[in-house]
């Protein structure tokens, strides 16, 4: 009864029949501009700094506590508390 195999997923056809067109997606996708990731590079640089200027202001393995709030203007403000591992 729930064994049988499925000949086709229902969301591999156009609900006109046609097969869809992938080739045009992809395409696309290809032809798209990409996104500047620089300021997530660089926040992700400052954020390997602080763990290690944490380790060595603190003396060995430390564990992190976050807070993050979204500003109404869309800036996210992440806050870091640092101790000592237990």
């Amino acid at each position: 009864m729930g064994n049988e195999t499925r000949k086709g997923a229902a969301g591999n056809r156009r609900p006109d029949g046609g097969p869809t067109d992938t080739l045009a997606l992809l395409k696309a996708i290809a032809d798209s501009p990409r996104r500047d990731n620089s300021a997530y590079h660089n926040a992700m640089a400052q954020a390997r700094q602080a763990f290690e200027a944490a380790e060595a202001d603190i003396g060995g393995p430390v564990r992190v506590k976050t807070k993050i709030k979204t500003k109404r203007n869309g800036d996210y403000v992440v806050k870091w508390t640092f101790k000592p591992a237990k």
